[in-house]
């Protein structure tokens, strides 16, 4: 797109922010009940895309620019609920009884903005600059653009080409919608889980039937499909049965054994090699994120002094980014600074804020360019994010062991444990933030956005999600609870991530953390890296470290069916290619067939989440009995299947036409 077409184009419009609210109340309150019940949360800006372009279809001179303001809003504010990793753990530990109301909205609203500010130099090293495949960007991209053309004028292939690429979102998200409605009426069973014995240990075996994972497997492509294949056999195939070595004596139930055993120690394990690597990545990066700010000011040099710059080059100048940085500070401190006093360890406020500010300006820049490398390398909703989180907490935690020194006294202990928790959750914001906003920029790269408006749209997205965060945490809080938490009900949520964090900010200050595990994952790290390094130096398959220690720490329902569609979508391809004719127009269909994938899970999701938070039930929409679990679950195999394979077939006819 040329700057004298994207000038003339809306883009970031008033509709567009209003709207973008809108969606933003409801995929955020989805996020943060889904995230609290199941520690899983869905990416908002495909479904924010498609309903986006049904509103604004009706409205005189909207275009495909206003429709990805849209998306980058309700996507930020949806990602930014991820904050419920961190925050409930306050709750459970006893320091907060409920979310006080404007504290909440400050760490949401100061972390998601630092997280949009220091991605901002990231986008030339991570997006213009870089091969990372961003599949949920690109994926945001096609529906965007097939949503745009198919009202346009006819062009070079004809609005029927357009028309045949809409059907193919159209087919995967009916496809996916159907099978997740029919999963939650009970008909058909949605995850295979079995534990069973190896020697005198144990592993279990896992996977999630559903279709957006095949589709997120087509998006990322081989190679991160098979290292995170090579991730999950070093946690389930070696790790599990060794650690649970002995601990399976007769009568023993392997479930609960193996599964307690992943969350509480092999998981250490994946996050020291998502340490190691991390820390590799960055360097790595290193001297692309320095040409990128290089650049950045540059560019701001030139708007300044007359220059013409290409309004889809155009970043928020890096003046306003660092006095933005710097003045957010003020609050930040003024934060901490509130939650310090009157607590046991109030004597050392000065110092402990000093430290604590430092901690979040140097490693809010290291983690935004990990959390946006990872999601340009599987994508936003699957990176492992509450990773993120566990390297930030164990960081601060042992900062201030060394600051203070806890001598056993039980309420210094939980004050720091406290105040670690919270110094995390601002953190954690930048690493949310910075986890969406590149795949977005991505999404605007790809469609001829101006990335100054989308890094706007992103900040307004923040304070939107910010300001409806805290009364759904409190309203969950007081219906339902939080397990682990004084007073928890029989009902209360999960919160898997936030437990395990809590416990790790315990366990530093108590002295009782297995670093021997941490440590070994750091060691497989480093020799996945070593790998990678020589198969790079001799041109062949990559290793990507990253998508191995996901591979390691990531649950197997997740880890297993992605490498499977990136399989099915490398068959795909080849046939594409052997096929002949428009090659590229095939394999889009293809990407197109697997956004819908996405589409149509993440829209069902929204839906579902509503409908339980109305109703009160975990199971509202079921019309069969527990006694049906058995039948359900092979009905659901044998449907999951004929489901993929009928679509890949589907599309490839649908394909061949145009050849």
């Amino acid at each position: 797109m040329t700057t004298t077409s994207t000038t003339t184009t809306r883009e970031l419009t008033i509709r567009s922010v209003v709207l973008g609210g809108l969606i933003t109340l409801v995929f955020t309150a989805a996020n943060v009940y889904l995230g609290l019940k199941v520690g899983l949360t869905f990416a908002t800006a495909i479904p924010a895309a498609v309903i986006s372009m049904a509103i604004l279809r009706y409205f005189r001179g909207h275009s495909i620019l206003e429709n990805n303001i849209v998306q980058t809003i309700a996507s930020a504010a949806g990602t930014l609920a991820a904050i419920i990793f961190v925050l409930p753990g306050l709750i459970m530990i006893g320091w907060w009884q409920g979310f006080p109301y404007w504290t909440t909205v400050f760490v949401c609203a100061i972390g998601g903005t630092l997280g949009v500010m220091y991605s901002v130099p990231l986008r030339r090293a991570l997006v213009t600059g870089s091969d990372l495949p961003y599949p949920e960007g690109v994926a945001a991209a096609e529906v965007l653009k097939v949503g745009e053309s198919t009202e346009g004028p006819d062009g070079a292939d004809g609005v029927e080409s357009n028309r045949r690429g809409l059907r193919a979102i159209v087919v995967g998200s009916l496809a996916a919608a159907g099978f997740s409605l029919l999963a939650a009426m009970k008909v058909v069973g949605n995850e295979v889980s079995t534990a069973f014995r190896v020697g005198s240990g144990g592993t279990l075996f896992g996977a999630s039937l559903s279709l957006a994972l095949i589709g997120v497997g087509h998006l990322v492509g081989v190679t991160v499909g098979a290292a995170m294949i090579i991730g999950l056999l070093i946690s389930y195939g070696v790790l599990l049965p060794t650690l649970t070595w002995g601990d399976l004596p007769a009568g023993a139930d392997v479930s609960d054994v193996v599964s307690s055993t992943f969350g509480t120690e092999v998981r250490f394990a994946g996050a020291g090699a998502i340490a190691v690597a991390a820390v590799w990545t960055l360097l790595k990066i290193l001297s692309p994120i320095v040409r990128g700010i290089r650049a950045a000011a540059v560019s701001s040099r030139a708007r300044r002094g007359g220059g013409t710059v290409d309004l889809t080059e155009r970043d928020l100048p890096i003046g306003i980014v660092g006095t933005t940085i710097a003045v957010l500070l003020i609050p930040i401190a003024l934060l901490l600074w509130d939650f310090l006093t009157g607590t046991p360890v109030a004597d050392r406020g000065v110092a402990t804020i000093v430290v604590s500010l430092v901690y979040i300006v140097v490693l809010g820049a290291v983690i935004a360019a990990v959390a946006g490398y990872m999601a340009g390398l599987i994508g936003s909703s699957n990176s492992p994010i509450s990773g993120v989180g566990i390297l930030v907490v164990l960081g601060i935690a042992l900062l201030l062991a060394a600051l203070h020194r806890p001598g056993g006294d039980a309420n210094s202990t939980t004050a720091l444990v406290a105040y670690a928790l919270f110094t995390t959750a601002v953190v954690f914001s930048v690493a949310t933030i910075s986890n969406d906003n590149l795949q977005d920029l991505k999404t605007g790269q790809l469609v001829g956005a101006t990335p100054w408006k989308q890094q706007i749209a992103l900040v307004i997205g923040v304070i939107f999600g910010s300001l409806i965060i805290p009364p759904v945490l409190d309203l969950l809080n007081t219906a339902f609870g939080f397990a682990g938490a004084p007073n928890a009900g029989p009902d209360a949520l999960a919160a898997p991530q936030a437990a395990l964090i809590s416990a790790l900010a315990e366990g530093v200050f108590g002295g009782d953390l297995n670093w021997g595990l941490i440590g070994l994952g750091a060691l497989i790290g480093a020799v996945v890296i070593a790998i990678d390094e020589v198969l790079a130096r001799r041109g062949r398959l990559r290793l990507p470290p990253l998508a191995v220690g996901m591979g390691m720490y990531l649950p197997m329902s997740l880890t297993l069916v992605i490498p499977i569609g990136a399989l099915l979508g490398r068959f795909y391809d080849r046939w594409a290619e052997r096929r002949g004719g428009d090659v590229e127009q095939k394999k889009r269909l293809g990407v197109l067939m697997a956004t819908g994938l996405i589409v149509g899970e993440s829209l069902f999701g929204v839906v579902f989440a509503g409908i339980v938070a109305a109703s009160g039930s975990d199971a509202p929409l079921a019309v069969v009995g527990d006694s049906f679990e058995n039948w359900a679950l092979g009905l659901g195999i044998v449907l999951y299947v004929a489901l993929v394979l009928a679509l890949y077939r589907w599309t490839r006819r649908s394909a061949d036409d145009r050849a």
